[in-house]
């Protein structure tokens, strides 16, 4: 690894240093987004459906988005992203392409549309939407046709990216079901650019952002966002790591559901949410080691979120706020030095740590250090920060605390350096 570092600060000698675009940027500074996943899965208790199930058993009577919206902002989500066809093929919007669709259910007599629903509870709350379009579909008879299926799905697309008022902030290629499978990316990255150019994209096609490699909602530590372009695929299924020596900029995203497994409603899913610790520590090492968390709560049969998964997520939001809303000194600066001082024998937990990313992530290594009497002693040793680096460690007192960092790609420019009690 050594080698190859001293190998890519050769090339950075003559290339510039990969940075986030404005989107990338804009998407990492919200930090939390919501998911939802709702559909005929929901009234079967089943997760991965095959397309056979019946559409007559989808009726979410009291339906009230502006209820999930509600929520995002309690946990403090900024976006919120809805899938609007899972693998299953049932589309939340009454489509031209298939009857497998909202328009043949009970809900609202086949009049109703979820998708135009949700996209205006978000914009009613200030949450940015976004949309999941699963590309396996395993109800549509034309998938065995490759150039049918490239049609279709495309037409599938340009309903949802302009029958509504809005331009989605992220729209979600999931890669599950799809292994082997080529789709025509040229076309829909293309219809992409023309309805959505400054929306994310995860996973697939061109893909800004990637998947973290797995659903338990942690990021791969060190966390770091830059790639090689000819790589990009590689982190479609299972891959999460990377060195962070590269020519392509691609942070990651942690996906997980509040229940654990569970991305969709079940009526034996009570034992299943996640507890006040276990989600706070899912916050400390997504957002907490330079990621974004998108966690996913469930609507139920009636089209509300559970009242459990509600007054979970607002701890959350609450706990985020006590623990890093107030720190007791903060500092910014340029080079491999920071210093806060502090007063005497001041009760010090953690810190958070970011750099200013719109210049690249410059960082390699680091210590944090805090005066022990005359002596520095070391607390933390870390290496990736990016836009947001927490760590938490034993309780100490001191008057002073250090950034010291070891390693750099280029000179260090540290937008935030903060302690808490």
């Amino acid at each position: 690894m050594k080698n190859k570092e001293e190998k890519y600060k050769q090339w950075l000698k003559t290339h510039s240093l990969p940075r986030p675009s404005v989107e990338q940027l804009q998407w990492l500074e919200m930090e939390i987004g919501m998911f939802a996943h709702i559909g005929v899965n929901t009234y079967n208790n089943k997760e991965w459906s095959d397309g056979s199930l019946d559409p007559e058993c989808f009726n979410p009577k009291k339906l009230d988005c502006n209820q999930w919206v509600k929520v995002a902002k309690d946990l403090g989500a900024k976006y919120y992203i809805l899938s609007a066809k899972h693998h299953d093929g049932f589309c939340l919007w009454p489509t031209n392409t298939t009857d497998y669709s909202i328009k043949n259910t009970p809900f609202k007599n086949g009049k109703g549309d979820l998708i135009e629903e949700f996209i205006s509870a978000c914009h009613k709350g200030g949450i940015k939407p976004g949309l999941y379009l699963s590309p396996w579909d395993r109800h549509e008879p034309c998938y065995a046709d490759k150039d049918a299926y490239d049609k279709f799905y495309l037409e599938q697309l340009e309903e949802l990216l302009t029958w509504y008022k809005w331009e989605p902030v992220e729209i979600w290629f999931d890669g599950a079901g799809s292994k082997g499978r080529k789709y025509d990316w040229h076309s829909i990255m293309n219809l992409v650019e023309k309805h959505a150019p400054h929306a994310i994209i995860f996973n697939m096609g061109i893909p800004t952002i990637r998947w973290c490699g797995n659903e338990k909602g942690y990021a791969p530590y060190p966390n770091w966002y830059v790639v090689n372009k000819s790589d990009i695929f590689d982190y479609t299924f299972d891959k999460g790591e990377t060195d962070g020596l590269g020519d392509y900029f691609l942070p990651c995203e942690c996906d997980t559901p509040i229940r654990r497994f569970l991305w969709f409603y079940h009526t034996f899913s009570r034992i299943f949410l996640r507890s006040k610790k276990k989600l706070i520590d899912i916050y400390e090492n997504s957002v907490g080691k330079g990621a974004n968390l998108l966690l996913n709560l469930a609507p139920n049969r009636d089209g509300l979120l559970n009242p459990a998964d509600a007054k979970r997520a607002r701890w959350l939001g609450e706990e985020i706020k006590k623990r890093y809303g107030k720190p007791l000194a903060q500092k910014s600066g340029i080079g491999d030095e920071l210093i806060i001082n502090l007063p005497e024998n001041t009760k010090i937990h953690s810190t958070i740590i970011q750099e200013d990313i719109k210049f690249g992530q410059r960082v390699r290594q680091y210590e944090l250090q805090y005066k022990d009497g005359q002596n520095w002693a070391v607390l933390v040793n870390g290496s990736s920060i990016g836009h947001k680096k927490i760590d938490r460690f034993r309780p100490v007192k001191t008057n002073k605390i250090r950034l010291k960092i070891t390693q750099w790609l280029k000179e260090p420019k540290i937008k935030n350096f903060s302690v808490f009690e």
